[in-house]
């Protein structure tokens, strides 16, 4: 990425639009011609017009090259936009020297481009043009051209209220720009708290519109799946033990059964009777883990142990989240997926790890958002619609409610796959340790896997 171009705002936003320094630097050029004008024309004082016009034709120039170099609405960032400012300090400091320096009254300019800094830029880049500035400001009251006059009686300012002069300006540039940026950053705060609490909101209305979808969806399938259930229970009853059928139709059955633990599961996730029993992490895993092992997968529990077993709250968000990662991983996943649980006295950190292709490129940048999909798996027929891309967005949002952060990446080469990680403060989760849940009953739990 071009540095001299503002980064996306993921968070605090500088920089400055071209266009915006293009239009303030053509109203410092009017005005700058309209100053020389009335001075040298109208008052008649004897200025030297010829260098002052070269050194305002001169910023009319950068003008005109940035406006061919970049589009409008590009926003610089500090490394392109405070050079300009710079620029502009010095442009300034020329055309004083050229007209009697901190004598001039032009000379409060100085705090124009400190200004614009403050409420654009970041800190560093507004305190080094105020240095810049008060430089500048300093090496013209030492050196400078006499101040323009007409007549004879011509004004002798002492040396000592020049230097107040430069303290005053001084003062004023450090004052007024650090007040400029306080208030312009509390502004950017504002929006950008602003923006993340608009986010949230856009979140939960897309979870509140799916969790109403799922109520309707519950009671609709109810009579039909009954109905199903029915039947497959008949058919398994006429059917003798040695039909090729037999098989298929005992499947059928386990799923139609699967089905209602689902919509019971989706139930429990509106009634809100959540915390339900209280369990240790390891056995919290099996019941995620258990409902997939049906397919083909080799799916391993792994627990290291730095402390005690941590005993949390079983909920229905939680476990309904940390399954649906899980779904996922077994859907990807060619041979094997790997949960892995790790606890600190401060954190609980899971890991769901799979071997199969991983993240695509144009899907890692959006993943937790709804309706992105990628799913392909062996086990669905080529025929099948593939899901709504809801999956990891409704996942990610029920975990974050109990107060965990989720950051999806692929696994380092030269392995391959997907690697998730949820990580929880302990109190988020009121997590406590087994001993202390059972009375002092010690729960060493040293690394287990289970495939």
């Amino acid at each position: 990425m071009n540095p001299a171009f503002a980064p996306p705002l993921h968070g605090r936003s500088f920089g400055l639009r071209v266009d915006t320094l293009i239009r303030l630097r053509w109203l410092a050029i009017t005005g700058q011609i309209a100053a020389l004008v009335v001075v040298s024309l109208l008052l008649g004082f004897q200025l030297p017009l010829s260098s002052c016009l070269a050194v305002v034709i001169l910023s009319a120039l950068v003008n005109v090259l940035l406006r061919a170099k970049y589009p409008v609405a590009r926003r610089l960032s500090d490394a392109a936009a405070g050079p300009l400012l710079a620029y502009d300090l010095l442009q300034l400091t020329a055309l004083l020297y050229l007209t009697g320096g901190l004598k001039n009254p032009f000379a409060l300019l100085y705090l124009a481009p400190v200004m614009i800094s403050a409420t654009g830029l970041a800190w560093s880049t507004t305190v080094l043009l105020g240095i810049l500035a008060s430089a500048c400001a300093g090496a013209v009251g030492l050196w400078a051209r006499a101040l323009p006059w007409a007549g004879d009686a011509v004004p002798v300012l002492p040396d000592l209220y020049l230097a107040g002069i430069w303290v005053a300006l001084t003062v004023s540039i450090g004052f007024i720009g650090m007040h400029a940026w306080r208030i312009a950053e509390e502004a950017r705060e504002l929006a950008d708290a602003l923006a993340a609490t608009e986010l949230v909101l856009a979140r939960e209305q897309h979870l509140s519109a799916i969790d109403g979808l799922a109520a309707a969806a519950a009671h609709e399938l109810g009579t039909p799946l009954s109905t199903i259930a029915l039947v497959v229970k008949e058919m398994q009853r006429s059917m003798p033990p040695d039909n090729p059928y037999a098989e298929d139709v005992a499947l059928l059955r386990d799923q139609v059964s699967r089905c209602r633990d689902i919509l019971q599961t989706l139930t429990s996730l509106r009634s809100g009777d959540a915390p339900f029993d209280r369990m240790p992490i390891r056995l919290l895993l099996e019941e995620v883990v258990e409902p997939h092992r049906n397919f083909g997968i080799t799916i391993g529990i792994e627990a290291l142990e730095h402390a005690d077993d941590p005993v949390i709250n079983r909920n229905p968000g939680l476990l309904y989240g940390l399954g649906n990662l899980v779904e996922n991983a077994v859907d990807f996943a060619r041979s094997r997926v790997d949960i892995a649980a790790e606890w600190t006295p401060s954190s609980l950190v899971i890991v769901v790890q799979d071997d199969g292709p991983g993240f695509s490129p144009e899907v890692s940048a959006r993943i937790g958002q709804p309706y992105v999909t990628s799913r392909a798996r062996d086990r669905q027929d080529e025929d099948e619609e593939s899901g709504l891309g809801l999956g990891f967005f409704i996942a990610k949002t029920l975990l974050e409610r109990t107060g965990a952060s989720l950051t999806f990446e692929n696994r380092p080469p030269p392995q391959t796959g997907a690697l998730i990680r949820i990580t929880w403060p302990r109190p988020a989760l009121a997590i406590e340790a087994e001993h202390d849940a059972t009375n002092g009953r010690g729960a060493g739990y040293s690394a287990s896997k289970q495939g």
